[in-house]
Parts: C-alpha cells; structure tokens; sequence
C-alpha cells in the first residue's frame, strides 16, 4: 500500500476546472516532482495536499487516514514556500524551533533539536543572527530546516528556488536532494524547472491544463514522452515532418533525405521528434545501424560547454549538440554536413 494516496482529486474554482481527476500514488520516502508551466495545476495539487485548499472532489490519505478533511496543522506536514516566510524579529534558532514550540515540545528538547537542524542544513554557528542577515541561499535553508525540525511525515516544497540566483540554486538543489535521502521523508516538489524535476527526482508527474500528462522516472519521461505536449515540454525537441515512403518498414523521408525507422508507421506524413543529441556530426556508422542525413548549417550558437547548431535538410531545420573542444574552431554558418542518426531514437510523436 502507498505512504500518500492521492485519488481522483478535482479541484474548481467557480465554472473553471483547475485540476481534473487527480490520481498519484506515492511510496514513502520518494521524492515526487510536479512539473508543468504556470497555470497548471501543480501549486494547486501541492495547497490541497497541504490542506490550504478544499478539495471540491476525491481524496487524499497520508499512511492509512483520510486528511481531506483536516486542517493544515492537523496533517504533520511540512513546508517550504517560493517566499522564505521567516519571521524577521525571530533569531535563526527561534525561527528553526517555532514549530516545536507551538506543538509544545518542552524547551530543554528544543534546543538539541534546533542544534541538529542547523548542523544538517550547515549553518551550525548561525543560531543567533537574524534573517536579514543571510543570504538568499541561507534563508532558504532555515526554512527548509524550520519545516523539518517538527519530524514531519510528508514534506511539501512550493519552487522553494526559484528566488535563487542560479549558480546558488544547483547548489542547493544537491543539498535538498540530498538532506532528503539521509531522512527518508516523503517529498513533493512543486517546480516549473525541468533541470531541477529531472536531476533531483525519483519520479515526475508533468501537469498540463490540470492533467497529470504522464507520471514516470526522469528517465521515461525524456526518453519516452506519452504525449505531444510532454515531448515538447520536457528537453529541447525538434519536430519535423517526414513524408512516409513505406509505412511497414518505416521508410520516410525527411527534407531531401531518406531513412529507414525499422518501426511501422501509418499515413502519408509522420511527426518526428529528435533531441540535440540524438544527432552526431560525422559520417554514419551504417554497420552500428545509423542512418545518413546532411544539410546546412544556418546557425551556431556557443553556449559554452556545448555548440548548438541549426541545420538545415531541405526544408526541415533540426538542432545538434556538439560538445566544445578547445582542439577545434566550430563549424561556420553555411558549412554542409553529414550528421549521423540511430533510428531507434527517433521518437515518433502522436497526436
């Protein structure tokens, strides 16, 4: 039986539907990733999971109860917001042992608990100063230690880094992830940064118009996209057309080249999705099963440690990834190539 259950949920807010017909089952100690752009229904899922909205219908049961119906104090949840929250009249410590103190919990327990919230956040000599004087990065993680220190079941962080400059925020990102792992504690993480829903978590659920698009491992939500719109979401993708020659065979052609997918296909014309780098620059290995494809370079963007080019196949413009090398200039705009292509990666992309 799952840790977090949650079923059917709908939520609507007058005639307009915000989230429709909900269903995720989460195991304890996994970190979820909700992953779409604004509008979608994430934040909303996480607030209602929090108990700061009422579902309008299903349900949600944190190990065995049904909390729906709960308020928000009542569900031992913990959370991180976008905004720090810290109160500003409070030292570091006091913000970290709030929680504790509202429950209760005696001041002689307070205190050790404090000490090794801010030890496992590394800010171990930072109990006496005042929020304003963090940093960003550091206020983040007293709010993340504030949320912890009550040991709650299920932590629920809103874009907690989305504030962050970005050199801070893969720093961070690493921390949570792995503060995460060495507690063990049920996560869901509300995020419009695919880098970020990819890297840090077990499985991401990519939302779309209130629909959970697809629910998969990082791994099968890049490489295998359920839908046209998580194929385009998630990663760079280019989609050409590619008139069909032979559907059994998957022969098709794309601009004035031709390949053969080894995969049937139906209809005169097909929608291909390739990714950057599924293209390598460089004859094809015909005995490793690549197929030939050459254009025109229309443009090269440096992007440091990678060259991304624009190449032009006759019509059909992909993107490529190369990786840069100190040992050789990038190749010029109008430059023709030959690019190589494993057809098995080629992601024939549905309606």
């Amino acid at each position: 039986m799952s840790f977090l259950t949650i079923s059917h949920l709908e939520k609507s807010f007058g005639a307009t539907r915000v989230v429709k017909d909900f269903n995720l089952d989460i195991e304890k100690g996994e970190f979820i990733s909700l992953l779409g752009p604004s509008g979608c229904g994430k934040t909303t899922v996480l607030r209602m999971v929090a108990g700061f909205e009422t579902p309008s219908a299903g349900s949600i049961t944190i190990d065995g109860r049904e909390v729906s119906s709960l308020k928000p104090n009542q569900r031992n949840i913990g959370m991180v917001f976008q905004a720090y929250a810290l109160f500003p009249n409070l030292t570091v410590a006091q913000n970290v042992g709030f929680g504790l103190k509202v429950q209760g919990v005696p001041a002689r327990e307070i205190a050790p608990r404090v000490a090794e919230m801010l030890s496992l956040i590394g800010l171990p000599e930072m109990g006496e100063r005042y929020p304003y004087q963090l940093s960003g990065g550091q206020q983040q993680r007293v709010a993340l230690a504030r949320a912890l220190a009550p040991k709650p079941q299920v932590l629920l962080l809103d874009e907690p880094l989305s504030a962050l400059d970005a050199k801070v925020r893969v720093s961070l990102r690493n921390e949570i992830r792995a503060i995460q792992k060495e507690l063990g504690i049920t996560t869901i993480f509300v995020t419009h940064d695919q880098e970020e829903a990819l890297s840090m978590s077990d499985r991401i659920v990519v939302m779309h118009q209130g629909i959970a698009d697809q629910i998969g491992t990082p791994f099968e939500i890049y490489n295998t996209p359920a839908t046209r719109f998580v194929a385009g979401f998630v990663g760079t993708l280019t989609t050409v057309q590619a008139q069909v020659i032979d559907g059994p065979s998957g022969h098709v052609k794309i601009g004035g080249n031709e390949i053969w997918l080894y995969r049937e296909v139906t209809g005169s014309e097909v929608t291909l999705g390739l990714r950057p780098e599924m293209l390598r620059v460089g004859p094809a290995d015909f005995n490793a099963g690549e197929a030939a494809l050459a254009g025109t370079i229309l443009d090269v963007d440096f992007l440091g440690s990678v060259i991304r080019l624009r190449v032009d196949l006759g019509g059909e413009v992909l993107a490529v990834d190369l990786f840069n090398t100190t040992r050789a200039a990038p190749p010029q705009v109008g430059e023709r190539v030959s690019l190589a292509l494993h057809p098995s990666d080629a992601l024939v992309i549905g309606a």
